[in-house]
């Protein structure tokens, strides 16, 4: 009887221990409001297990893949026991920064599994069973093996279609979440003045508003910030503030732009995507009037959090809190480096080396603790929003469904509408489908050149070259091609033999520019920002770290194009670039001249598509191409006075923002400008195709103040939009410009309306306008 009473004894006091364990804690309960479950995990966590979550490591030696399994790697579960180490940036990268290609890099599935068995580990071997943050690289698709491609930024923006845009955003978003990703960096809103920086490919041009409305669609595409949706992701908005107008176009140099022009013209984009939903602002490596932008308190708490009650969290660019200490010199140490950037506003510390610091930092009373936990409770509550701690993972077979047939036709579609036409004398294009063309250039059937910079490696057959796509629109025999030269090495050049293969054509299509691609010779910084040097005899001459000091082709380009010029053929010059390069010649001697810009993976076939006929093209410039390098800045919204012409040259750029051609032709009529109250009025007009094709036209409409407090543009670009017109009918649009869209930033800082006289302008451009209208806002 005492044996049966000890018996149940001991089995009554395991049943009471396991009852223990299974005990849900609040923060463990779905139930609970998601501020109730944030605030009593944050009372449970030490001080080193809060900065842990502040913490994000890069992550592509994480894993090790044995067989078709991945298993976390010691390093990584050494920083996990370290550093408590709460978000990972770059799990899935593969390039040759990180040395991970498609033989030793994840697939989909892979990818899936790899974030799985990470989170697992986590979920096992931690205290608290916080689950991780996977931040991927995605401006335009997700920087991972086996995604889709989408044209760079810059191309993005040439489509003036946010509808589309958006399109890609939900492409990448699912992308992304179904490999076990969660936050995405991207979209690039820097609005970019010097075609010299080497990231203007990211970026969406030139004008605030065109960038506000691409950025708002993507952010929309990327989820709207409704985190408990399953292919939301986090998108994070780069980079925050003024970094892509730096001295001398220099990648990371300083930014020198008066407090108006910043609040005019630089924050407008972010606070759009930020109100369509984004819940991550990146910093930036530039400086703003001396002060470094990831230790500026102004930008990443006032304006943000108080001003424009931002809800989400700030991320440090990588290592820029180290670049405190080491770039800008203002920190004697990168621990104060640290202090810094968290007083300021920084939650996140990309790379994981200075906040590492704030242990030592708090307990030597340098540190706010409430700071940090600020900061980790912002982490934490999208972890939970997201739904997180109770579904940390994912099915490693629904990953194969990446890059599936529907998204490549919404690149498709992407690289279509981007296309620009320049010039097109004597309608040499469409070109015939019963020619005979011999196609050219480095550019002509290089896969990894019309992809741009942030690509991971492509496995054979993903990419559609221009070669490519010209043979799906002739015959085998009646195509020639001879590769010419390359993007910059002088030693790699056939020209001769390209002339030859010229003078049996009836066309000549060239493909020339520029490449973000990079190569494993290149040498790179511990930032990912690639290194130029004398040695370096790729075709990179774009991409970050490679800022230009002259925008013309590099090698003997224009060499092979005045050669080609002198058969007499057709020649039709097809631009791939990153930036707006320098087109003088090209705009006086081709025949027909566009530009694709990086035009992603389907760039080639629709390239083909344009040139022969089966796509109209209607992409329009979000940048105005220079004359000459000497004219910038050449943006087209410049404040009064009017520019004057130089003694060698025009002021005007060669082509102006918004401008793109057709092949057929649109007529403006039926201007309409109805006041609905003080502030809201309605600007409609009608279009009508008069050509002989059906087409797209970009409307565009511009604003300009006629007597204002502080000194305005000549004209600013406010609604746009493009729409299908079929040959010979009309489409009628409607704009309603509202009090945002006269207001300016007055002497006193303050964004108002002030009464007076504005003149509206719709047209086809920035410098086609074809209607004008006046409106006066009474006291």
């Amino acid at each position: 009887m005492k044996k049966l009473t000890w018996i149940l004894s001991v089995l009554c006091l395991t049943l009471s221990a396991n009852a223990a364990k299974k005990k849900v804690l609040p923060y463990q309960d779905r139930n609970l409001p998601v501020e109730q479950r944030v605030s009593d995990l944050l009372s449970r966590m030490t001080l080193e297990e809060k900065i842990g979550q502040l913490r994000c490591t890069l992550a592509w030696n994480y894993y090790d893949i044995r067989d078709k399994n991945v298993i976390p790697t010691d390093l990584f579960k050494q920083d996990i026991k370290d550093g408590n180490i709460g978000m990972l940036w770059a799990t899935y990268r593969a390039d040759p920064w990180t040395r991970k290609s498609l033989t030793n890099g994840l697939n989909p599935e892979l990818a899936a599994k790899c974030g799985n068995a990470l989170q697992k580990y986590v979920k096992e071997n931690t205290r608290l069973g916080i689950p991780l943050f996977l931040a991927e690289e995605a401006p335009h698709g997700h920087m991972a093996i086996g995604t889709t491609v989408f044209p760079t930024g810059l191309g993005m923006a040439a489509t003036w279609n946010p509808t589309l845009i958006e399109q890609a955003g939900r492409v990448i978003a699912k992308e992304i979440r179904l490999q076990g990703g969660h936050i995405s960096y991207g979209p690039v809103l820097d609005v970019s003045r010097d075609p010299r920086w080497s990231r203007v490919e990211e970026s969406y041009g030139e004008d605030p508003t065109l960038t506000s409305y691409m950025g708002e669609a993507m952010v929309r595409g990327l989820g709207a910030g409704k985190l408990s949706d399953p292919y939301a992701t986090l998108a994070t908005l780069k980079h925050f503030i003024g970094y892509g107008t730096t001295e001398s176009g220099q990648n990371g140099n300083p930014t020198f732009l008066g407090m108006r022009e910043i609040h005019e013209n630089f924050l407008p984009p972010f606070k759009r995507a930020i109100d369509a939903g984004a819940l991550s602002v990146m910093t930036s490596y530039n400086s703003l009037d001396g002060i470094p932008c990831t230790a500026n308190s102004y930008f990443l708490t006032d304006i943000l959090h108080k001003e424009w009650n931002f809800h989400g969290f700030v991320v440090s660019d990588l290592y820029s809190i180290d670049g405190i200490w080491q770039t800008h010199h203002v920190a004697a140490t990168r621990q104060q480096a640290g202090v810094m950037a968290l007083h300021a506003g920084v939650d996140v510390d990309l790379g994981a080396l200075a906040y590492e610091g704030l242990v030592e930092a708090v307990k030597k009373g340098e540190a706010i603790e409430a700071r940090i936990d600020t900061a980790c409770a912002r982490i934490l509550r999208m972890k939970f929003e997201m739904g997180l701690f109770e579904h940390p993972y994912v099915n490693p077979k629904a990953a194969r469904d990446v890059r599936n047939a529907d998204n490549i036709a919404v690149a498709h579609q992407t690289a279509l509408e981007l296309i620009t036409l320049l010039e097109n004398k004597n309608h040499t294009l469409p070109l015939r489908k019963d020619m005979r063309v011999a196609v050219i250039g480095p550019n002509a059937d290089n896969v990894y050149n019309l992809l741009g910079d942030y690509t991971a490696p492509q496995p054979e057959g993903n990419v559609k070259t221009i070669l490519a796509g010209v043979k799906t629109k002739l015959p085998t025999a009646n195509i020639e091609y001879v590769k010419g030269c390359a993007v910059r090495d002088t030693n790699d050049c056939n020209i001769d033999e390209a002339v030859a293969a010229a003078r049996r054509a009836d066309a000549i299509i060239v493909a020339v520019g520029g490449s973000s691609a990079r190569d494993f010779k290149t040498s790179y910084k511990e930032t990912g920002a690639a290194v130029s040097d004398s040695k370096s005899l790729g075709d990179m001459d774009c991409g970050e770290g490679f800022d230009r000091a002259t925008l013309t082709l590099l090698g003997r380009q224009q060499e092979l194009l005045e050669a080609l010029k002198q058969t007499g053929k057709p020649l039709v010059v097809v631009y791939i670039e990153g930036r707006p390069l320098e087109k003088t010649w090209a705009a006086e001697h081709a025949d027909a001249l566009l530009t694709a810009y990086y035009p992603g993976q389907q760039g080639g076939q629709a390239i083909a598509d344009v040139l022969f006929g089966d796509y109209n093209p209607a992409g329009r410039l979000p940048v105005s191409v220079a004359r000459h390098i000497g004219q910038l800045p050449v943006y087209y919204n410049k404040k009064a006075p009017a520019a004057h012409n130089y003694v060698e040259m025009s002021a005007k750029p060669l082509y102006s923002f918004g401008y793109g051609l057709s092949y057929t032709t649109f007529a403006y009529t039926n201007l309409q400008i109805t006041k609905k109250d003080k502030y809201t009025l309605d600007v409609s007009f009608d279009v009508t195709n008069t050509g002989n094709c059906d087409g797209d036209e970009v409307a565009q409409l511009y604003l300009r103040d006629e007597l204002a407090s502080t000194v305005q543009p000549l004209l600013q670009l406010k609604h746009f939009e493009r729409a299908m017109i079929k040959r010979g009918e009309t489409h009628h649009f409607t704009f309603t410009l509202t009090a945002d869209d006269l207001s300016i930033v007055n002497a006193e800082m303050k964004r108002v309306v002030e009464p007076g006289d504005f003149t509206i302008m719709v047209g086809a451009s920035s410098d086609q306008i074809k209607l004008n209208g006046k409106l006066t806002v009474e006291k």
